[in-house]
């Protein structure tokens, strides 16, 4: 009998801790608490929902009244309403499409990932410099919680000028809970492939995630163009896929609060310059408060040559591409003095990965209370390029290099010890890549024409999802209580034995403490 309690007792025990070691795994399985469940993880490019039992989609024709009736249906059918596009199709539109509802949807029936997503083609009339350059406006003061989803974009810019006006795409405002997702938005009239507001800064939790984005502008001067603009704090940018932007890859205009993961930044036949900037001011007035730059890959210019006849691991490139900056931080790395002492505060940039030609990996200027750490170089590197005609006579720019830091204008930062001190990092941008020669490191695609992913999409990361420390730390936190359960298993059978042969020995009460952690994973 006493062997049959003990054993009771040491098996309720064992249960008890193993159901604390299962809902401690699925908690390290779970996902950042600003993230929905995991059935419904922002991190993976997974297959959108399936196609809904609708078999009516808006005809696009005639084209000279469908932009007309799309907007009539927006503006007539309410919240919740679905305006469903024909796959496959053109849409010939001479003006914004405007949501007009909350929780109204934009999308293509059946949710198509590829070349059958409805396009919407940007076709209304440009006169002297302005025109129209938006095909979708989620803005409205009551668009909260809009989608779209699953549908093409093409600004037509076709080599011409930028036309003064909105990005191709146009949400945020005033709003929260909006969501764009498998949109594939490209050529631009305008500066930017994707803009998300701020609404006079009441802009709130707007998700971009597994987007395919540009070509965006041109790199010709000033005729750049952004991939993804985000000024809406609290939001998400996640695993989009950013192909040849030429003015800033992600630009973030403050945002605090913003989470930017796992999206991948390249160029084949346009310089870029910058890869993910930090440096406006305006209009959060430099707040990075609690944005996260994390996982991402930025893939600077390859060698276009086949083979490396020397054998010295470089090559040409045909368009001389590189990107300027793969990561730049505070506005002093991108404007210069424009902004005085004004400083990017409270941002963190880490684990992020670096391949290809840049002019530099990241530069840092005019910050505080930054943490930038863990950034890494990754395959064939080159830091090239020299001073361009529109350096400052009284800039003294420093040499390419990976990663470099003007300690001049950097108070309160954690940074990773390869950062090397320059004595003025201002206007890097202003940098232009050699002309020819065998600088450019082999990797990549060969063909500047092709538009495929030189580089290995990034993995989500396992430790990404969770807010309570470093995933190694949680791991062995979790392997030593696991071997403390079962030793303190062993003991108390050999008591609660002792007790139950003896039947007088006291009862023991044991206290179990909990360490809280305290720490927000980064």
């Amino acid at each position: 009998m006493h062997s049959r309690l003990t054993y009771t007792l040491a098996t309720l025990l064992l249960s008890a801790a193993t159901s604390v070691a299962s809902s401690h795994l699925s908690e390290e399985s779970g996902i950042h608490r600003r993230h929905p469940a995991p059935e419904d993880t922002m991190f993976e490019r997974r297959e959108p929902l399936q196609a809904r039992d609708d078999s009516s989609c808006i005809d696009p024709d005639p084209a000279n009244t469908v932009t007309d009736r799309m907007n009539i249906a927006l503006n007539s059918s309410g919240s919740g309403y679905v305006l469903s596009l024909c796959p496959g199709k053109q849409y010939i539109i001479t003006a914004p499409i405007l949501f007009a509802a909350p929780n109204q949807e934009i999308s293509t029936q059946g949710y198509p990932t590829g070349s059958d997503r409805a396009t919407l083609v940007v076709d209304g009339p440009v006169f002297n410099g302005t025109g129209h350059t938006t095909a979708v406006d989620g803005t409205c003061n009551n668009c909260s919680g809009v989608k779209l989803r699953n549908i093409q974009i093409n600004g037509t810019r076709l080599g011409a000028p930028p036309t003064g006006g909105g990005a191709n795409i146009e949400m945020g405002g005033r709003n929260s809970g909006q969501l764009i997702e498998y949109v594939k938005s490209y050529d631009p009239r305008s500066w930017s492939c994707l803009h998300v507001q701020e609404g006079g800064l009441q802009c709130n939790n707007v998700t971009v995630r597994n987007n395919d984005i540009g070509p965006c502008g041109s790199d010709s001067f000033q005729q750049w163009a952004d991939g993804i603009s985000m000024a809406c704090a609290n939001s998400f940018v996640l695993n989009n896929l950013i192909d040849n932007p030429t003015d800033g890859g992600i630009v973030l205009f403050g945002a605090p609060g913003t989470r930017v993961e796992n999206n991948t930044i390249w160029v084949h036949n346009q310089t870029l310059l910058g890869g993910i900037n930090m440096v406006d001011y305006d209009p959060w007035q430099g707040d990075y408060t609690g944005v996260v730059v994390t996982n991402n890959t930025i893939a600077g210019g390859f060698a276009t040559d086949t083979t490396d006849e020397d054998n010295d691991q470089k090559g040409t490139n045909s368009e001389d591409v590189i990107i300027k900056i793969g990561i730049a931080i505070g506005p002093r790395t991108w404007f210069g003095d424009r902004y005085k002492s004004n400083v990017s505060t409270s941002g963190i940039v880490i684990n992020n990965q670096l391949t290809g030609a840049f002019g530099y990996g990241i530069a840092m200027t005019s910050a505080r209370n930054f943490t930038v750490e863990q950034n890494v170089l990754v395959g064939n590197t080159s830091f090239i390029g020299s001073r361009g005609p529109n350096c400052s006579s009284t800039d003294q720019t420093p040499n390419p290099q990976p990663f470099v830091i003007d300690f001049n204008s950097v108070q309160s930062s954690t940074t990773q010890f390869d950062f090397t001190s320059v004595p003025d990092g201002d206007s890097l941008t202003c940098v232009m890549p050699p002309q020819g020669g065998d600088y450019w490191p082999f990797g990549g695609n060969p063909d500047p024409s092709s538009t495929a992913i030189p580089v290995s999409v990034p993995e989500p990361s396992s430790s990404s999802s969770s807010h309570h420390g470093s995933s190694a730390g949680r791991t062995a936190g979790l392997a030593i209580g696991i071997i403390a359960g079962v030793a303190l298993i062993g003991v108390a059978a050999f008591f609660i034995r002792r007790w139950a042969v003896a039947r007088s020995a006291p009862r023991s009460r044991f206290r179990r403490s909990e360490y809280m952690h305290n720490k927000e994973w980064l």
